[in-house]
């Protein structure tokens, strides 16, 4: 083996050392977020908000068996509290809308963006709607069915982002999937009461949040 042979050698582990040095600092920096990360977690533990579901008023509500189409015009008031006493959340692009059966009969309506500060209370009171919103026809003559009876379950469902914040930092994204039950009584069974042209349901139904 000649000399330059020796030092082309010598050069080449030189570089491979020194790349080995290198994805050894960066897989220990790495290491190092993620332990302060979990370390963090460990000690705030994050929670997630309660949402509950205090009203629904009712404008319209209307199934039409003849073209199988549900008309409805609903306004609610949802609240979040934040249950963390060092942690905030940042709702990103939270949308709101009304199933029956899981099917959804209403548009979805876009709650603003907004932060939630430790320990707070969020109100928020969207209008949903749903004009001859095409339904399947087992689904309109059960719907028919629940009004006769007198009481129809409608789940207001939310679906969106939350980031947490902590001082200065701030997670990334997490998706948010809210269910809440409202029962909606009708004929001599109704429990709402007038406001103008609508009924109003006080409600105040817990629901379920994943995240």
């Amino acid at each position: 083996m000649s000399e330059k042979d020796g030092c082309g050698n010598h050069q080449e582990d030189a570089r491979r050392k020194q790349y080995r040095q290198l994805m050894g600092a960066v897989l220990s920096f790495i290491f190092i977020i993620l332990l302060v990360i979990f370390i963090i977690y460990l000690i705030l533990r994050p929670t997630k908000p309660h949402f509950t579901l205090q009203d629904v008023t009712l404008y319209a509500f209307n199934v039409s068996a003849a073209t199988t189409t549900l008309t409805s015009n609903l306004q609610i008031t949802i609240s979040s509290r934040n249950p963390n006493a060092r942690i905030g959340i940042y709702y990103d692009k939270v949308d709101v809308y009304a199933t029956y059966r899981s099917q959804q009969i209403t548009l979805a309506t876009l709650i603003p963006p907004s932060y939630q500060g430790h320990k707070d209370v969020t109100v928020w009171s969207p209008f949903l709607y749903g004009t001859e919103v095409p339904v399947a026809p087992y689904l309109a003559m059960s719907l028919a069915q629940d009004e006769t009876a007198g009481t129809v379950l409608i789940n207001v469902k939310a679906a969106g982002r939350v980031r947490w914040k902590v001082g200065t930092f701030v997670s990334g994204g997490y998706r948010l999937n809210v269910n809440c039950p409202a029962y909606i009584t009708f004929g001599n069974k109704n429990g709402g009461y007038a406001v103008g042209p609508a009924v109003k349901y006080q409600l105040t139904e817990g629901c379920t949040v994943d995240i």
